[in-house]
């Protein structure tokens, strides 16, 4: 049997320890202390974060102030609604100082009402029977500022 060809120098099998020539980037062990994000790339990334954040407030802001005067006016639909109803069980409106809560109490032929919502700020709404230029009833808010008047965001919302 001929001997076995020897490898070509270049061969894996042929290489001497310590002589592995160059190691592919994929291979390489970094240095200690060299892991990780440097200072540069943390700043950039918390700039981008910043300016995204920025974005998002400007843009959602409002449409929270939208939405809570659209909530607000659902809200005065549902009384209004619940009283229609009431009246309808007992042939008349509940007078002021009955006030909106009588619309959560049974009837005979259940409550108008499961629960009295509050408006989006956080106070009942307020009631006034007779309404004002005719009107049996008024229903409103004084707005996010929970003073009468206002302009905007702290307008009175009510069913006039």
């Amino acid at each position: 049997m001929p001997p076995h060809p020897s490898p070509h120098p270049s061969h894996p099998c042929r290489r001497s320890r310590g002589s592995e020539g160059p190691v592919p980037p994929s291979l390489r062990r970094r240095r200690r202390g060299a892991e990780g994000f440097t200072l540069v790339e943390l700043l950039v990334v918390l700039a981008i974060i910043g300016l995204l954040a920025t974005v998002v407030v400007v843009n959602v802001l409002p449409a929270q102030n939208t939405a809570r005067i659209q909530k607000a006016k659902a809200d005065i639909a549902l009384i209004e609604q619940g009283l229609e109803l009431y009246r309808l069980e007992t042939g008349r409106y509940p007078d002021a100082g009955e006030g909106l809560a009588i619309l959560t109490q049974p009837t005979a032929v259940g409550a108008p009402l499961k629960r009295l919502p509050e408006d989006p700020w956080g106070r009942p709404y307020n009631y006034a029977q007779p309404g004002r230029d005719g009107r049996p009833f008024d229903i409103w808010t004084w707005g996010a500022d929970g003073t009468e008047g206002g302009d905007g965001d702290a307008a009175d919302i009510g069913n006039w």
